[in-house]
C-alpha cells in the first residue's frame, strides 16, 4: 500500500511538471510557425498554440499528443474539400474558438470537420463549423465535453449529408449549449451511454433535430427541437431521462415530435409538445413515466401503438389537440390519471379540482382514421360528433378500462 501511494505520488509530480513546463507556441502569416500541422509537430506534450487570426488551408491535421488548441478571433481553417480536417487521438486535448470550413464529401467514408478517436478527457468548445459533411464526430471517446459551438449545415439530400454531433460507442460525453441546424440529424448517438445531453437548439435539419439508438442511461435535459423533417427518435435504448424539452412543430405525413420505439424503465418529464403531427408515437415501450408535459395544439398529442404496457401518464395537460390519444389495441394496462384535458366537459359539484365524471381520451373517429386515413377530412363534421359521443356512452371499439377517473378541472400551471 505505501508502495502504492509513492507511485501515485510520483506520477501527479511528473504530470504537474509537465504542465508547468508547458510552452506557447504562435501560429500566424508572420510567425515562425505558419500552420497548425508545424505547430502540433513542433509542440511538446502539453503546449498551448495560439492561432491567430486569418485563413489557414489544411487538412488532415492529426493531434497525437495532449495540447490545447485556441483559436484568436475565430481563425478559419479551410480544409478545401479534400477530406477530413482535424483528427484527435490522444488524450487531455483541448480544442477552442476556431472557424471550420470545407470538409470533404464522400460516399465511403465519414469525414468530419473534428473527430476524436479513442481519446478521453477532451474538450471540444466554441467552434463555428460550416460548409461541412459532418461535424463533430466521436468515436469511442470517453470523459469529454463538447460545450458551446455552432454547426451550420447546407444539406439538401439525406444520401449525401451527414449530422452535426455524432457519438458511436462513446460514454460519459456532455453536451451543451450547441446550436445545430441544416444537417441530416442534428444530434446522433448510437451505442453511447451515461451522456448529457443540454441546452442545445436542434432545428431545421432534414430528417431528426435528435436521434439515438441503443444507448442507456441517457439524460435529454432543456434542449429545444423544432422544425426538423422527422422530429426526434429515440429506439432501443433503456433507463432514458428526458426533462424540460421543447418539440415543436414539426410537421409533416411521417414526422412526430418524439418517435419512441423499443424504450422500456424511461421518464419524460415537464416535456412541451406544440404544433406536432404527433406529438409522442410510441411503440414496443413500456415502464414509462410521462409526467408535468404539456400536449398543445397537436394533430395527435399521443399515438399508442402496438405491445406498450405499464405505462403512467399522470399530470400532463393535454391542450386544443385534434385528437388527445390515439390507442390501436383492445388490452389496456396503462395507467392515465390527474390529467387536465381540454376537451373535457364534466363537472365538478364537490369543487375539489377534480370532475366528478371520468374522461375518456380516446374518440371513435381516432380508431376510423387510423385504419382509413383518408376519413380525416371529415374531422369537423357534426357526425363525427355524434359517433364520438356514440363511444363515449358505449366504449365497443376501445378498451373501457382506458379512461382517466380523475381529470382536473383546471390546467395544471
Amino acid at each position: 500500500m505505501k508502495l502504492y501511494f509513492q507511485y501515485s505520488v510520483l506520477f501527479v509530480v511528473i504530470l504537474l511538471s509537465q504542465v508547468v513546463d508547458a510552452q506557447h507556441i504562435e501560429v500566424c502569416k508572420d510567425c515562425e510557425t505558419k500552420s497548425l500541422k508545424e505547430a502540433i509537430l513542433k509542440a511538446k506534450d502539453y503546449d498551448t498554440i495560439l492561432v491567430k487570426k486569418g485563413i489557414y488551408k489544411e487538412y488532415n491535421i492529426q493531434i497525437n499528443k495532449p495540447l490545447t488548441i485556441i483559436g484568436e478571433n475565430y481563425p478559419v481553417i479551410d480544409g478545401e474539400l479534400k477530406g477530413e480536417i482535424i483528427t484527435i487521438v490522444s488524450d487531455y486535448v483541448n480544442v477552442d474558438g476556431l472557424h471550420i470550413i470545407n470538409v470533404g464529401t464522400s460516399y465511403t467514408e465519414d469525414y468530419a470537420a473534428i473527430r476524436v478517436k479513442r481519446s478521453k478527457h477532451f474538450e471540444i468548445k466554441n467552434l463555428v463549423l460550416e460548409k461541412l459533411f459532418f461535424g463533430i464526430y466521436l468515436e469511442k471517446a470517453e470523459d469529454g465535453k463538447v460545450l458551446n459551438n455552432k454547426v451550420i449545415g447546407q444539406a439538401i439530400e439525406e444520401h449525401n449529408s451527414g449530422n452535426a454531433i455524432q457519438l458511436w460507442y462513446s460514454k460519459k460525453i456532455s453536451i451543451q449549449n450547441n446550436i445545430v441546424q441544416h444537417v441530416r440529424d442534428g444530434i446522433y448517438l448510437e451505442f453511447s451511454d451515461d451522456c448529457i445531453i443540454k441546452n442545445n437548439v436542434s432545428t431545421n435539419n432534414l430528417r431528426y433535430g435528435l436521434h439515438f439508438m441503443f444507448s442507456n442511461n441517457d439524460i435529454y435535459e432543456n434542449n429545444k427541437f423544432s422544425k426538423n423533417g422527422a422530429g426526434v427518435a429515440v429506439m432501443f435504448s433503456k433507463k432514458i431521462k428526458m426533462y424540460n424539452n421543447v418539440f415543436k412543430e414539426n410537421w409533416g405525413t411521417a414526422s412526430y415530435g418524439l418517435l419512441l420505439k423499443e424504450i422500456n424503465d424511461a421518464e419524460i418529464l415537464g416535456n412541451t409538445f406544440e404544433e406536432n403531427t404527433i406529438g409522442i408515437n410510441i411503440e414496443g415501450s413500456n415502464r414509462i413515466v410521462y409526467k408535468n408535459n404539456d400536449f398543445i395544439n397537436n394533430g395527435w398529442a399521443i399515438k399508442v401503438r402496438g405491445a406498450c404496457y405499464t405505462n403512467q401518464f399522470l399530470e400532463n395537460n393535454f391542450l386544443y389537440n385534434s385528437f388527445d390519444i390515439s390507442y390501436n389495441s383492445n388490452i389496456n394496462d396503462n395507467v392515465f390519471d390527474r390529467n387536465y384535458w381540454s376537451n373535457y366537459t364534466g363537472y365538478d359539484l364537490d369543487k375539489n379540482g377534480i370532475g366528478d365524471v371520468p374522461y375518456r381520451p380516446v374518440k371513435l373517429f381516432s380508431y376510423i382514421v387510423n385504419r382509413t386515413p383518408e376519413t380525416i377530412i371529415l374531422l369537423r363534421s357534426l357526425f363525427i360528433d355524434i359517433i364520438d359521443f356514440s363511444e363515449k356512452v358505449s366504449p365497443v371499439f376501445t378498451p373501457d378500462n382506458l379512461m382517466d377517473n380523475n381529470p382536473l378541472i383546471k390546467k395544471i400551471p
